[in-house]
């Protein structure tokens, strides 16, 4: 009479893997990935929280006590927009990197999301042109100073609340508040209060992510 081997008894040195050892491999690996892929890094967005700071203040700064108001100093602009650079590269390569592997109707979604919002990004200065008889305060200082964070934060806040993604949506959300309270407070102290606030926004999102990869690495 054949024996068919059961779960408690296979031949040779194979052994049955057991479904909760399973289970806790799965959920290691899986913690492992998005540790390693995910497309907003804790560092990345500590480095942003310092670049909010550093660029907006510099941009406060060169407008402090200009009677009349006419915008930032080229030094200014120019360090802002160096450090800009290096965190779309910084950010370019990390969404790279969380992208790898996926691919048909998920990456097409993600695909279309970023693009809108980066159209509506691009829109925004754009709209910089109807307002240019209005005055160097609002070309130069409250608009673009402000709205694109309050217009764009708002877009990606419902984007990220669509992917289930609640740390992006705060944050984003976060900018979108801090975009409209400092379109209150002048074209000069505004680039202060955006400095101050998306700092704080980037800064508490890279401490969220810290925290999260200290109970992923406690878990595994």
């Amino acid at each position: 009479m054949n024996h068919t081997p059961d779960n408690e008894t296979l031949t040779g040195n194979e052994s049955p893997l057991d479904p909760q050892a399973a289970a806790a491999l799965l959920d290691q690996t899986t913690q492992q990935a998005r540790r390693k892929f995910q497309p907003n890094p804790p560092m990345l967005n500590l480095f942003r929280a310092f670049v909010m700071l550093v660029a907006f203040g510099g941009l406060w700064l060169s407008v402090l006590g200009q009677h009349p108001y006419t915008g930032p100093k080229p030094w200014a602009i120019g360090v802002c927009y160096g450090l800009v650079a290096i965190v779309i590269a910084w950010s370019t390569r990390a969404l790279r990197r969380s992208g790898a592997g996926v691919s048909g109707p998920a990456q097409r979604a993600r695909n279309i999301g970023m693009g809108v919002l980066l159209t509506g990004w691009v829109l925004v200065y754009v709209w910089e042109a109807a307002f240019y008889k209005t005055g160097a305060h609002i070309v130069y200082g409250i608009y673009p100073a402000t709205a694109p964070f309050f217009i764009i934060g708002l877009a990606a806040a419902a984007w990220a609340a669509g992917r289930s993604d609640w740390p992006l949506t705060v944050t984003c959300l976060g900018m979108a508040i801090v975009g409209a309270f400092a379109a209150l407070t002048g074209p000069v102290y505004c680039w202060l209060v955006v400095g101050i606030g998306l700092c704080l926004a980037m800064a508490g999102n890279a401490v969220y992510g810290f925290m999260q990869q200290r109970r992923s690495v406690v878990r595994s």
